[in-house]
């Protein structure tokens, strides 16, 4: 047997006074937190939820995600974590492609409020039956006729519980994931994918009990929740929650509660080097700040080297994917770091760069990455002609266009799907991205290809300028043509105050290409 839901409960007896998570002036110690989870698990049990049942949850970095998440584990169910800022056909799509039967919902949600009907109005989810508030106040009512709040449906539960003893290749969590194309599609990863890159997490970082970790990352997507939540659960870490990214609340946050591992995404890196006027000094987080991570994408090379020069701290940057549990590779701690790389393959994980006939390509060449190991999903929930080709020949096939170097590092070059088609020659977004981030008046560069009647597509830069700076279409396609070849360089720069961004702050180039 195992059951992810042990790296709790094993932290509860080892740490039990100690504090877990952190929310504003409120600690939550270890044991307080699995006996809060004990009492969701023997609440579940109660309302009918058997093991193997899908239970949704939508939360944001709160006290209350952990505490469900591991609840809906201990009862041998699986988790389907989502995000926050979806509406109510987006939510009814994920209830009912899930199969979900219970759902909590933090009441902020945007698709709230529901009607007096609690679940009426998800008319394509037959499947769920319950809605479960998760409020603020956990004293509070719910305003939903035949629904229970959190606080409700914990009253009376024992805080003591014996946790279902599911099998390692039990699916944990069904996470959902664009992957390579169409609507989104559920990740199903097991308890052996989770706990493995969570253990492997930890010692990547070399994280200990004394470690406190700042999460700003979403704890509903995969890289929050694996590689700072599960992996600082898993070694008996402090975890600072803040439910929302403001790059002077976090360095705030860094400061205050004395940070020693940091994560986020490019954006994020990109967002606390705008911070000019905070009383907050570098040396005041570099005093304790020992690690800082990146992934979700590439991270520019510039915004490194502005960081890293600024806070005097390493940005170890990785590589990975829900699919994928979600580590894949990493920059490790005791190895020689490349700037723009993402290191090699973490333990137990193979990595390939392969043609479009799946061969491998020698160090240098351009291809498809692909990767097999203890981390990659059993498949896409309910869709094995999807999964025959995602995981043909027993390799995960990413849609990622990567190369390795004659050391053995890979460097991510763009997504399959991003990559432009410019009169029959490949550009690849990030390789001009990188050039443009180097201009003293860009601050930030999104590049994406635009439909063109001779080329088929042209090439258009999004920037966001520097405070204080300005510069001219013209200007910029120039010095961009001075630095790379002439078929890459942008027609089209187009100024913009900001970039669009999903809940975990990556770009959404798809976005930017509808207008």
């Amino acid at each position: 047997m195992l059951n992810l839901c042990v790296i709790l409960e094993n932290s509860a007896r080892e740490f039990p006074d100690k504090d877990a998570f952190i929310l504003n002036d409120t600690a939550l110690t270890y044991q307080q937190i699995n006996g809060a989870a004990n009492q969701v698990a023997n609440g579940l049990v109660a309302a009918g939820i058997k093991p193997g049942d899908k239970v949704a949850l939508s939360c944001p970095n709160l006290p209350y995600f952990p505490i469900v998440f591991f609840g809906i584990l201990k009862a041998g169910a699986t988790v389907v974590p989502l995000s926050v800022l979806l509406k109510r056909d987006e939510i009814a799509y994920h209830l009912s492609d899930s199969q979900t039967k219970a759902y909590f919902c933090f009441e902020g949600t945007p698709a709230l409020p529901m009607g007096d009907e609690g679940l009426a109005g998800f008319e394509a989810t037959p499947s769920c039956k319950d809605l479960f508030l998760i409020t603020a106040d956990p004293k509070s009512p719910s305003p939903f006729a035949g629904t229970k709040t959190l606080g409700q449906f914990m009253h009376g539960q024992s805080p003591a519980n014996n946790s279902y003893p599911t099998e390692p290749n039990d699916t944990a969590l069904i996470v959902y994931t664009s992957g390579t194309t169409g609507r989104p599609k559920g990740a199903e990863l097991t308890h052996s994918n989770l706990m493995m890159n969570s253990i492997l997490c930890a010692d990547l970082f070399k994280a200990t009990h004394q470690d406190r970790i700042l999460i700003v990352l979403p704890l509903f997507h995969i890289f929050g929740m694996t590689v700072l939540m599960n992996a600082g659960i898993y070694r008996g870490t402090t975890n600072v929650l803040s439910p929302r990214f403001d790059a002077a609340q976090a360095l705030s946050l860094l400061h205050k509660h004395r940070i020693t591992i940091f994560a986020g995404v490019p954006t994020m890196y990109w967002g606390l080097l705008q911070v000019t006027d905070s009383p907050i000094q570098p040396e005041d987080i570099q005093e304790n700040l020992r690690i800082c991570m990146s992934g979700g994408s590439s991270l520019p090379v510039e915004v490194l080297r502005q960081f890293e020069s600024r806070y005097n701290v390493p940005i170890m940057e990785g590589y990975g994917m829900s699919e994928g549990s979600p580590v894949v590779s990493f920059n490790h701690l005791d190895a020689e770091r490349k700037a723009g790389s993402v290191g090699t393959p973490v333990w137990g994980v193979e990595i390939m760069i392969a043609d479009a006939n799946d061969n491998p390509l020698p160090p240098g060449e351009k291809g498809q990455l692909l990767y097999r190991g203890h981390n990659v999903m059993k498949g896409y929930f309910n869709r094995p002609e999807v999964n025959k080709e995602v995981l043909k020949g027993g390799w995960l096939h990413s849609g990622d266009i990567a190369y390795m170097d004659e050391d053995g590092y890979y460097f991510i070059v763009d997504r399959t799907k991003d990559m432009v088609i410019r009169g029959g020659l490949n550009v690849y977004p990030r390789e001009v991205e990188e050039v443009m981030m180097e201009h003293p008046a860009i601050s930030m560069v999104a590049v994406i290809g635009v439909p063109h009647e001779q080329y088929g597509e042209e090439i258009k830069a999004c920037v966001v300028l520097e405070n204080g700076h300005s510069a001219t279409q013209e200007a910029i396609m120039n010095w961009t043509k001075s630095r790379i070849a002439a078929y890459k360089y942008p027609r089209i720069v187009a100024f913009m105050e900001e970039l669009p961004m999903n809940a975990t702050g990556k770009i959404l180039k798809k976005e930017l290409r509808k207008g």
